[in-house]
């Protein structure tokens, strides 16, 4: 199958230090061109994969200094998507909506990942006009604001198992927090749990422009109070040992978490997770197995001991069963199947969420991944627009 990936332009493929979105799609890039796919990469020329790279910028956006605006360069990649799209049997999209004009006429080819969150006030006039385009989920809470979207699957996020080697041992005695540093992935509250367990915290941690005035008001004092160390960025083998040398990771999140890929990273490295239920957290970490989900920081106190009881070994193997990058790219390659297999109009109107797995199988005659994929049925081809 020839297929596209239409990557953000604002880090390479794979990023050199943070970038979440650009991680994955460097994941199932690399891991469809190993399931035997003929694979096109639209990303920055400093991105480095196996698959034909069209560089549309000469680097990452983001590490640029000369580039002041980002949107001509993303004009630039979607007129060369446009113009090589009669070349592949799927497109497929992580640039949010800025394809959405641009592609509506061949949307039946098309399927775009949603990587942000879906609650923000600007969003539903945007979903009522494209309503037809088809959307996947990372996870089913995402889907909640815009619940009525033409979604056709949720696809839960995978890594490359040889990526991060667990540690079954770790002799670091500190917990971490992996992430960004901003008000809704709560770093305060990381402190506040780790001084009230007198436990050592180490943040690795990516500072946005936008939240460095968050960083030096509200965390840069409570730095002060010792016991906590602030690492800054790092890159993908320097985050095998932070993660794995920790007692636990703490994600105390305040947001509607889209996925959370940091949690899966902690659990390859054989790290439990603590996190707060919120968005994706319930789906993500199995309570008890491969963390504990709290609602309180009073409760993550109360928790972290039993986080730190439990089976290393389990939580690796609850990581290798639900979120490796060959399960990610074959349920996509299952997506691909259906979108090439041209499923026509459903007659009966917008399917519930889960009911129509049984139309999606017959129409395509292959069985449902058991973790990660659910299919919302004939959707694809609905030019109904939300609610």
């Amino acid at each position: 199958m020839k297929i596209a990936q239409i990557a953000p332009l604002m880090e390479s493929v794979p990023p050199r230090m943070y970038g979440g979105t650009e991680r994955v799609v460097s994941y199932l890039t690399e891991e469809l061109v190993r399931q035997g796919h003929d694979v096109t990469l639209f990303a920055s020329g400093d991105s480095v994969t196996q698959a034909e790279l069209v560089a549309c910028a000469p680097c990452a956006l983001r590490l640029d200094p000369s580039v002041a605006d980002p949107i001509p360069y993303y004009m630039l990649m979607l007129d060369e998507v446009r113009t090589r799209a009669d070349e592949f049997d799927v497109l497929h999209f992580h640039v949010d909506p800025l394809h959405y004009p641009l592609f509506r006429p061949i949307r039946e080819r098309t399927v775009t990942t949603l990587h942000g969150r879906q609650d923000l006030p600007d969003l539903p006039a945007l979903y009522r006009r494209f309503g037809d385009m088809p959307l996947v989920s990372i996870s089913d809470d995402q889907r909640r604001p815009i619940a009525h979207c033409n979604f056709v699957a949720t696809i839960h996020h995978g890594l490359p198992l040889s990526l991060h080697r667990p540690t079954f041992a770790p002799t670091g005695g500190y917990l971490a927090f992996l992430g960004r540093i901003c008000p809704e992935k709560r770093p305060d509250l990381a402190i506040a749990i780790a001084r009230a367990a007198g436990l050592p915290l180490k943040i690795a941690a990516k500072i946005d422009k936008v939240d460095r005035a968050y960083f030096h008001e509200t965390i840069e004092p409570l730095l002060a109070g010792g016991g906590v160390e602030l690492v800054g960025e790092i890159n993908e083998t320097e985050k095998t040992r932070f993660l794995g040398d920790a007692l636990a990771m703490l994600f105390p999140i305040d947001w509607p978490e889209p996925f959370g890929l940091a949690m899966i990273e902690a659990m390859a490295c054989g790290t439990p997770v603590l996190a707060f239920r919120r968005g994706s957290v319930p789906e993500i970490v199995e309570d008890g197995v491969t963390g504990r989900i709290v609602d309180t920081v009073e409760q993550a106190i109360a928790a972290l001991p039993e986080v730190l009881a439990l089976d290393r070994q389990a939580v690796r193997r609850g990581f290798e069963a639900r979120f490796s990058a060959a399960r990610m790219a074959e349920d996509h390659g299952r997506l691909y199947q259906l979108i090439t297999a041209q499923i026509p109009p459903a007659q009966v109107g917008p399917l519930p969420l889960r009911a129509a797995a049984v139309d999606v199988r017959r129409a395509v005659d292959f069985p449902l991944a058991p973790t990660g994929l659910q299919f919302n049925g004939n959707s694809l081809a609905n030019d109904g627009v939300p609610g």
